[in-house]
């Protein structure tokens, strides 16, 4: 790619991420929030009586609420980052890889509800322990997981960010000859 296609792809891909940006993590929320809760309200009715009243699933009388920390929409705009920070993908394989890891993601997070869920209406003395330990760790983890799975997946050679400010530093007055 020529240098002046590359520097114009860099200023295209920042410029959607600050656009989204300011937009606000709301517009992942907005989109995930219900594909999150109606598969979740889905497996318990398969298994319970199941009444879904906005965000809170009443399963067997007891209440579930599904909140924005339980979507991780950060998550999403997290994969989301890392792609378009990732330089020399095309579109096409952009577009999969956000699709592969928003796909994976929402699968494994729904069966994460579902399972604390199950938990937690089991009375289980585990479940405020569970909670905590995929809120702060295991989510972590799945999304580096799922990141070096797409890459490992796509052949991604370029590292997010590092890639694009070593092509500039390359161009700039700054690099020594």
């Amino acid at each position: 790619m020529k240098r002046g296609n590359k520097f114009l792809s860099i200023l295209t891909r920042y410029l959607i991420l600050i656009l989204v940006g300011i937009l606000g993590l709301g517009v992942f929320y907005f989109v995930f929030t219900p594909i999150t809760i109606y598969p979740v309200y889905f497996l318990f009715n398969i298994f319970f009586h199941t009444v879904l009243s906005g965000n809170i699933l009443f399963v067997k009388q007891f209440p579930i609420e599904v909140v924005g920390a339980c979507v991780a929409g950060s998550a999403y705009y997290l994969f989301f980052i890392l792609n378009l920070s990732t330089p020399n993908i095309k579109l096409k394989q952009r577009l999969n890889m956000l699709g592969f890891s928003f796909i994976l993601f929402l699968v494994i997070n729904i069966l994460r509800i579902f399972f604390l869920g199950l938990l937690f209406i089991a009375g289980s003395s585990w479940f405020n322990f569970t909670h905590k330990v995929f809120w702060y760790l295991i989510s972590v983890v799945f999304v580096i997981g799922i990141w070096f799975l797409q890459v490992k997946l796509f052949k991604i050679k370029d590292m997010p960010f590092y890639s694009d400010l070593k092509e500039i530093y390359s161009a700039s007055i700054f690099k020594k000859y």
